[in-house]
């Protein structure tokens, strides 16, 4: 196992990455992408490096590509083909770089008992910095391997774009590398699974294949993590994302992950079992939590905001599909997602037809305990249900707050076929006006950041979210955070709170 050596983050204060290009030191979740002052320089040796010295080399096995930073770091690119165990650690003077499709493992194939293809386990320390320099560059973790990417609450691990190393990102910087991408062996509607299984899905943005039948695969954890400025359209409906994960089982781990600012959607699932729980969706261009081809998992604990609208802009909180329509309902493998104390802040957009939540082609969604809410003058309203299928699926809304000048999409026929559980507190769900709040000294000033429960969301009666899922933990009121004290968000994320920035 090719292990790098891992050091102590302090010393002096240099070169931070900031929004606008600014010098500031990096608050904790934000990430120091100048040289720390102490540590191992490269090569073995164990003398401190100076503040803004980068490392002499790269550790064997990965490519010296240089320095950026102006200077103080050393870029060690990883190799094209992760087989076998590579480990990343803090290291002085370094920061690791992906070029063009850089994937742990071969593809191994539908079946677990498969010995095709070449397993790759990548393990990413807390603290690590990664770097990607266009469009094409992006990280996939194929069938049969694992990715374990865990930081912490005060030292994420962070995916992020050559710009932002060099300080000139802003505001509404985004599309500057490709994204993260894990496939999986869950089922997914575009697999047949009797025998002989078969699989036909092509994850989107890439040629690899996804899918299977393994509702429990497990693709390894993600924790503490954030991935800032990707997406990337290769063509026209067909784009890298934040973060990918297609035919993801439920034996994979994803929690505490930040996505801000991507081009395309903030998070994207294609089939598969996988859970989450603690998710921050921050500047999404397009939708900021997409799914499609038969998702069969649960989120919990999840805070959208969405950025401020362009002039084609035409994206949702949620954008929820399930398998084409090309043959009946009844004999689909529909889309099956479970959500549960989210908080949706849909944009300002008067161009927009579905801002906070549009559900289509066939999706059997039970969501519990959120809260949804658009600002005055959009046109889209709380919720689209955008087909007949979707209707006849009856999708269950219970104990959600929708604040919006329109709580469903007009004209929309579809929607009077669907049956929506009545909320403890009466009406088709609570609705009325929002009183959530801004955290202290959140900076992402191009979004909306009010997602801090007020009175009137603690006034709707949460119902018991485990008898909707398992995967759900109870809780005693709707919505991502309960009060201003509920901060599970600080610290590791970035722009949310705390005076960091992106």
């Amino acid at each position: 196992m090719l292990r790098l050596t891992k050091v102590l983050l302090a010393g002096a204060a240099v070169m931070a990455l900031a929004a606008c290009g600014s010098a500031e030191v990096a608050s904790p979740g934000e990430g120091d992408f100048g040289n720390p002052g102490t540590g191992t320089g490269g090569g073995g040796g164990t003398t401190p490096l100076p503040p803004g010295t980068p490392a002499a080399d790269c550790p064997a096995g990965l490519l010296n590509a240089g320095l950026v930073a102006n200077g103080t770091l050393r870029a060690c690119q990883l190799p094209a083909d992760i087989t076998g165990n590579l480990t990343l650690s803090v290291r002085a003077g370094t920061i690791y770089a992906i070029s063009g499709r850089t994937q742990v493992g071969l593809d191994r194939g539908i079946e677990t008992s498969s010995t095709t293809g070449a397993q790759g386990v990548l393990t990413i320390d807390p603290g690590v910095r990664i770097f990607a320099s266009g469009g094409s560059d992006y990280l996939i973790v194929n069938r049969g391997s694992q990715i374990f990417a865990e930081g912490t609450a005060s030292n994420p691990i962070i995916f992020t774009s050559r710009q932002n190393v060099e300080g000139t990102t802003t505001l509404t910087s985004q599309g500057q590398w490709g994204g993260l991408v894990i496939a999986g062996r869950a089922p997914q509607a575009n697999c047949q699974l009797t025998a002989p299984v078969t699989c036909t899905g092509q994850v989107e943005g890439t040629s690899a294949f996804y899918g299977g039948n393994t509702p429990t695969d497990n693709s390894g954890r993600i924790r503490y993590v954030q991935i800032k400025f990707s997406g990337f359209e290769i063509s026209t409906g067909n784009e890298l994302q934040g973060l990918t994960m297609a035919g993801v089982g439920s034996g994979t781990t994803v929690e505490y992950v930040q996505v801000h600012n991507s081009s395309d959607d903030g998070i994207e699932i294609f089939g598969g079992n996988v859970n989450l729980r603690y998710i921050a969706i921050t500047g999404a261009d397009d939708d900021a939590f997409d799914t499609d081809t038969g998702w069969r998992g649960g989120a919990q604990f999840g805070i959208v905001t969405q950025r401020a609208p362009n002039s084609t802009s035409r994206s949702a909180g949620f954008e929820f599909s399930s398998a084409p329509a090309a043959t009946p309902l009844a004999s689909r493998y529909l889309s099956q997602p479970r959500i549960a104390n989210f908080t949706l802040v849909g944009r300002n957009s008067p161009i927009d037809a579905h801002t906070v939540a549009h559900f289509d082609t066939g999706t059997d969604a039970t969501i519990v305990n959120s809260v949804f809410t658009a600002a005055a003058g959009s046109v889209a309203g709380c919720l689209d249900i955008a087909d007949a299928d979707t209707a006849t699926s009856q999708p269950t809304f219970n104990a959600v707050f929708m604040s919006c000048p329109v709580s469903y999409r007009p004209n929309n026929a579809a929607r009077s076929a669907a049956t929506f559980v009545q909320a403890p507190s009466g009406g088709n769900t609570a609705a009325g006006t929002s009183t959530l709040t801004a955290p202290t000294g959140a900076t992402l000033t191009n979004q909306v950041l009010t997602f801090i429960n007020g009175a009137n969301e603690a006034a709707v009666t949460p119902v018991n979210a485990p008898a909707a899922y398992s995967f759900f933990t109870a809780t005693t009121y709707i919505g991502a955070v309960q009060n201003a004290a509920d901060t599970w968000y600080a610290g590791w994320t970035c722009g949310l709170s705390g005076n960091t920035t992106c």
